[in-house]
C-alpha cells in the first residue's frame, strides 16, 4: 500500500507529520492531485543508492563476460540502422 500525505498538510503541520509514517516507509506528497515527492528515511535511501551501485557492478560484470566469451561485436551506427530497417 502507498502511503501519501498531501503537500498541504506538511505545510500546515511541518515535516513532523512525516516522522511517525516514515516508519513504514517511503511517504508519496501529493500536489495538486498528483504524486510529486517521495519522502524517505535517509536509511532507505542509502539502501536504494547501494541496490544501484550494486546493479550497475553486476551489469559491468556481465557485459564483461561478454567480451571475453566473444558476445559482442562491433558494428557502426549506419550498419545497425542499415540491419534493422531503421530509416524510411
Amino acid at each position: 500500500m502507498v502511503k501519501t500525505i498531501p503537500a498541504r498538510e506538511i505545510k500546515r503541520r511541518g515535516i513532523g507529520a512525516l516522522d511517525a509514517e516514515l516508519r513504514e516507509g517511503p511517504i508519496h506528497v501529493i500536489k495538486n492531485d498528483k504524486p510529486c515527492y517521495v519522502i524517505m528515511t535517509e536509511e532507505h535511501y542509502e539502501e536504494l543508492v547501494e541496490d544501484q551501485r550494486e546493479a550497475e557492478i553486476a551489469r559491468i560484470k556481465a557485459s564483461m563476460a561478454d567480451v571475453k566469451a566473444g558476445r559482442v561485436r562491433r558494428v557502426t551506427a549506419q550498419q545497425l540502422i542499415d540491419e534493422y530497417g531503421l530509416e524510411d
